[in-house]
């Protein structure tokens, strides 16, 4: 019978390790979709589902705490070594950044709901194809992550450049709409915020394929030049 205890042990483990995978994965799952609801709320002028995306951040909120005591837990319990250990930390990361992005979804809904008290500035073009950028690299940071898959997370962090540029303009753009009409201040000052919080979103997506990148190889490039990176 004590022969069959550590393989019950090292099962049990391994079921855990898993959990933690899912549960990162549905939080990733769930940040995804406030993104996708807070421009639909700003682009169709939809208080209830900006109000709606707004109550939704406390379900965000709370598995970033369940996530991190159970990674917590593991690393009290079994004092993982190697790359279970690089799992485990960059599970606890990766929770913090994804919090992040569901703050800055909420941030989008409350300047939104202040938008539709004032009529459209502009037709919202750069912002859906920023919010998209930021998506797509979330979700494949996300599936490097999964799939231990250190090529795709360098992908991620190329990518980032294209919502640089994205908020770049958005930022020249309305400069001269303020600058042409006073008047105009208040709504363009609004769409830079958003701007501004979707090229984070988009950075924090580059901090999760950073992250991958340590747990797949053992090696960090956070804060590193792109030049020397490469």
């Amino acid at each position: 019978m004590d022969s069959l205890q550590p393989q019950h042990t090292n099962r049990q483990y391994e079921e855990e390790l898993r959990a933690v995978r899912a549960d990162l994965l549905k939080m990733g799952g769930l940040v995804e979709h406030q993104i996708a609801e807070a421009m639909v709320a700003l682009v169709n002028r939809d208080e209830p589902k900006a109000r709606e995306t707004i109550a939704r951040d406390t379900e965000v909120n709370r598995m970033d705490v369940e996530i991190d005591e159970r990674c917590v837990q593991l690393l009290a319990l079994h004092q993982p070594a190697a790359s279970d250990l690089r799992f485990i930390t960059t599970g606890l990361k990766i929770t913090t950044d994804l919090e992040r992005i569901g703050d800055n979804a909420v941030n989008i809904c409350e300047r939104a709901l202040e938008l539709n008290e004032e009529p459209q500035l502009k037709p919202y073009l750069d912002l859906p194809r920023m919010a998209e950028v930021a998506q797509s690299m979330l979700k494949d940071s996300l599936d490097a992550f999964v799939r231990d898959d250190a090529a795709l997370a360098e992908e991620v962090i190329e990518r980032d450049d294209e919502v640089d540029q994205l908020n770049y303009q958005m930022y020249r753009e309305l400069l001269s709409y303020m600058a042409e009409d006073p008047k105009t201040i208040g709504r363009a000052t609004r769409l830079l915020f958003i701007s501004k919080y979707l090229e984070r979103i988009a950075d924090h997506a580059t901090n999760i394929a950073e992250m991958v990148v340590f747990m797949v190889k053992g090696r960090t490039i956070r804060h590193m030049d792109k030049k020397k990176h490469e």
